[in-house]
């Protein structure tokens, strides 16, 4: 069961979708990302803007919401995704987060907001083409000095692509989180 780590809604259990298709984020994985997330952010997550992109359940974006960001919009297009996500929601009573059910690359291109944190978790069959195009698409929705955090699977190859600079890489367990700007 995924639950929310730390902050306002700290211990909610979120509703996850079944199957294969998703895989959440573990607790020790959220843990870690989020203390790293914060580190890189000064500790104040107020002001901050994230966008949660393949949100599966929204745990991302909700945690960050749950720890002081101001808003979050959480971006999927899959049936079972959407569901959870929305049932999320519901249950925490959030305001200052938004559902989008749309693919990721379509959200990207009718968009006109700016975040300052982007979660990037995609399925691990995305190919790295996929994964490139999508952050040549966000580069104009970044805010100043933003953080993009790419979570796959520790066999895959990834490499930022100009101009986004690394910041660094963490694995854990089969995980591995990329951090850029």
């Amino acid at each position: 069961m995924t639950r929310i780590i730390s902050g306002r809604y700290r211990g909610h259990r979120l509703r996850t979708p079944r199957g294969q298709a998703t895989r959440p984020t573990t607790d020790r994985v959220r843990e870690a990302m989020f203390t790293t997330l914060g580190s890189m952010l000064g500790g104040q997550w107020s002001g901050i803007r994230v966008l949660d992109l393949f949100a599966g359940s929204g745990a991302l974006g909700l945690e960050a919401v749950s720890r002081g960001a101001d808003s979050a919009d959480l971006v999927d297009n899959a049936p079972k995704a959407a569901e959870s996500i929305r049932a999320n929601l519901t249950s925490l009573g959030v305001a200052s987060v938004r559902f989008h059910r749309r693919a990721a690359s379509a959200f990207l291109a009718d968009t006109d907001q700016v975040w300052d944190v982007v979660l990037i978790d995609p399925p691990y069959e995305l190919p790295s083409s996929s994964l490139d195009a999508l952050l040549d698409s966000l580069r104009a929705r970044l805010g100043n000095d933003p953080i993009v955090m790419i979570e796959r699977r520790l066999d895959t190859e990834f490499v930022w692509p100009a101009p986004y600079s690394p910041l660094r890489d963490k694995t854990y367990g089969t995980t591995r989180l990329w951090y850029g700007r």
